[in-house]
């Protein structure tokens, strides 16, 4: 027999499909049916049973984020349903909402992504047989979003390079499960389905269109009648959806271009071991494992980048050599440049957690902190004798009234 508390259970369930859901109930999230299973086995939970029929399971809702980190490794969406009065002044049933979607794509929370590893968010439509599909990505902890229209042929290499912890496509009632070749080039990434109209022209263009407050995306370099459109107005779609926020960290979407950069395929990649290594797939052992000696998670998701997509113009190459040339010949340039930059905060996750709403005054400050550094890094770059440092040096924008305006506001808070 349904109870009120399992009928209100169901209709946050059922307003969330796809999604695993974690509903409070005093100092516990239980979750129940086919969920309550699958988290006995993902979280070494024990599976017991309501009224003998009803299976289910549950934790204690300090180790919230610690399931949290499990769900996501395992591919799952999550959403949580949380008591939004106290037991003691609600009227009979405790209200209770879901306050918090979280999947392995739309992560901005320090503690659930690895600080020096990019968390792509992708989205794939393929067109028919021999045309271009399009491919979008966002990188939404750093507000980078890209798309580009690419031969079926160089999908895989694409998806490879990315290696995304969440995928979208298009659903087909038909055939629920992800495209049979997404699933062999990405066992392990989540796939969420959706709907055939988002990817349609004019729902997709007019997604992007509110958001950038354009009319066209032709002054971003695109055309509008591109296919990866589609895919980028249904991922960004997605993320106003999950995350109910501005997203004002996403300020423009950039054509990606493979011609300034060496293209290398998956196998080569693989075999070469640049990120990851073939024994296990982890990063331990792998040349970027051997290298990375960078002073903050930002120039370690960089590298990263650099040595998946290395650069083909020789131009730009001998820039990035000269300047590797100063920091060798002068310790102390480079040493007081460490210095510095091993104090900075992760700007662009800040970034990201202020964009989608969910900063708190300990993040504005670590904002505040990282700009009083930016003067200090300007003078130590323009006294490197090379012409991309001396770039570099004086395009460091200083904002000395954000820095104030947010130590002030900070002050009257505390």
């Amino acid at each position: 027999m349904s109870t009120p508390m399992m009928q209100q259970y169901l209709e946050a369930k059922n307003s969330h499909p796809g999604m695993m859901l974690l509903f409070r109930m005093g100092d516990f999230y239980e979750l129940f049916n086919e969920d309550a299973q699958e988290a006995s086995r993902i979280l070494g939970l024990t599976l017991t049973s309501r009224d003998k029929s009803v299976p289910m399971a549950g934790f204690p809702h300090h180790s919230l984020e610690n399931h949290l980190r499990k769900l996501l490794q395992a591919g799952k969406r999550v959403a949580v349903c949380d008591q939004v009065e106290e037991a003691s002044e609600a009227k009979g049933l405790v209200r209770r909402e879901v306050t918090r979607i979280i999947t392995p794509g739309t992560l901005t929370e320090d503690d659930l992504l690895d600080p020096r590893s990019n968390n792509h968010l992708v989205c794939v439509l393929q067109g028919a047989k021999n045309s271009p599909c399009g491919l979008a990505w966002v990188e939404l902890s750093t507000g980078q979003f890209f798309a580009v229209d690419l031969s079926p042929s160089d999908l895989r290499d694409y998806l490879s390079r990315l290696r995304p912890a969440e995928i979208l496509f298009p659903d087909d009632p038909k055939n629920p499960e992800p495209p049979f070749e997404l699933l062999t080039i990405l066992p392990g990434a989540a796939f969420s389905p959706r709907a055939d109209w988002c990817f349609e022209s004019g729902s997709a263009l007019g997604v992007l269109h509110k958001h950038f407050d354009v009319s066209t995306l032709t002054g971003f370099g695109f055309e509008d009648k591109q296919i990866c459109l589609r895919a980028a107005g249904a991922l960004l779609g997605y993320l106003h959806e999950t995350l109910k926020a501005a997203l004002v960290h996403l300020r423009k979407i950039t054509p990606f271009s493979q011609g300034s950069f060496l293209a290398i395929d998956e196998v080569t990649r693989r075999s070469l071991e640049l990120t990851r290594t073939m024994r296990d797939g982890g990063r331990e052992g792998s040349l970027l494992h051997r290298i990375d000696r960078t002073s903050t998670p930002m120039g370690a998701r960089l590298l990263s980048d650099w040595l998946l997509s290395p650069l083909a113009n020789i131009n730009l190459i001998t820039q990035r050599l000269d300047a590797v040339d100063v920091f060798k010949r002068d310790y102390r340039l480079r040493a007081d440049l460490r210095n510095v930059l091993s104090k900075a905060y992760d700007l662009q996750r800040l970034s990201a957690r202020i964009g989608t709403g969910r900063a708190g005054p300990r993040d504005l400050g670590s904002v505040a902190r990282t700009l009083v550094l930016l003067p200090e890094i300007q003078a130590v770059l323009a006294r490197g004798n090379s012409p991309l440092l001396q770039a570099l040096s004086q395009k460091i924008a200083l904002l000395p009234h954000l820095r104030d305006k947010l130590f002030a506001a900070l002050e009257e808070q505390l």
